[in-house]
């Protein structure tokens, strides 16, 4: 497989874990900048890529009530400071073709959610950027399917495209992870990454009016996808998910985090990072 470059990191065949990481949303100058001090300081020590991920807007919120974040130029402000204070390169999602020239001025790479992998105009507009995109392939999607989405971003020349397995919906208010699509996507051609903390929401089973999830299962996941053979970790994280406004049922605090990210390395090497077929 042709390596890609994301974000200042070569992704692929015989590199490191790529970790995308940070809080569901942006809030608070000062928490931004303490999440993602956090995470620089636990990758530095494991010697692991990290890329810092917080969304602007969060669009698809359960209800009106939903926070959906500051808005897009202060929470690309706070990026901003991620970048110049802690050194980081940073994410962000898209989430309408007017909002991407934009944010990619400041940003290092662009993400697709999951929803909206298919919208042809969204997905060519990123891809136009030139910037690296991580795809999260849709609930309602077979991984296979995933082939449109990279014919589309290679028709403009963006072929630094990472493919996120998030989960698939399964009846209601449920989600399933069939392994076998992560090696299914990877055949497509391009490195594939576990979201292990969106795939363990529960959508549609509210808590305190907001999606429900089982932050149990984060762990299991993140072993079984590494096991089957990862390029990237995408994992939500939050200082007191109890207290986070968006997704916090299925983020890791940081001792979690931590106790994941040691149980996938170990496990890459003990398969040798993308074990074959």
């Amino acid at each position: 497989m042709p390596l890609i470059q994301f974000a200042g990191h070569s992704v692929g065949d015989n590199q490191d874990l790529l970790l995308i990481a940070g809080p569901c949303v942006v809030t608070t100058r000062d928490e931004v900048l303490s999440n993602a001090r956090r995470l620089k300081k636990l990758c530095e020590s494991r010697k692991l890529h990290l890329v810092f991920k917080a969304s602007l807007d969060k669009a698809n919120r359960t209800n009106t009530e939903g926070y959906r974040g500051p808005g897009i130029d202060e929470g690309l402000e706070m990026l901003r400071a991620v970048k110049k204070e802690v050194g980081l390169p940073v994410i962000t999602d898209v989430h309408e073709s007017t909002q991407v020239a934009g944010i990619a001025e400041v940003v290092d790479a662009l993400q697709i959610p999951a929803f909206l992998c298919k919208q042809t105009d969204l997905v060519l507009a990123a891809a136009r950027t030139g910037k690296p995109l991580n795809i999260k392939k849709g609930q309602f999607l077979a991984p296979e399917d995933m082939r449109g989405v990279l014919q589309k971003t290679s028709s403009v020349g963006n072929k630094n495209v990472l493919l996120t397995e998030r989960g698939a919906v399964f009846g209601y208010h449920n989600l399933v992870v069939d392994m076998r699509g992560l090696q299914q996507m990877r055949a497509l051609g391009a490195p594939v990454c576990m979201d292990a903390t969106h795939a363990v929401q529960r959508p549609g089973v509210l808590a305190g009016g907001r999606n429900s999830g089982e932050r149990q299962y984060v762990a299991p996941l993140a072993r079984a996808a590494a096991a089957v053979g990862i390029d990237a970790l995408f994992c939500e994280v939050h200082e007191d998910p109890a207290k986070a406004p968006s997704d916090g049922d299925n983020a890791c605090d940081f001792p979690l985090l931590e106790r994941v990210i040691d149980q996938v390395l170990a496990i890459r090497k003990a398969v040798g990072g993308i074990p074959a077929a």
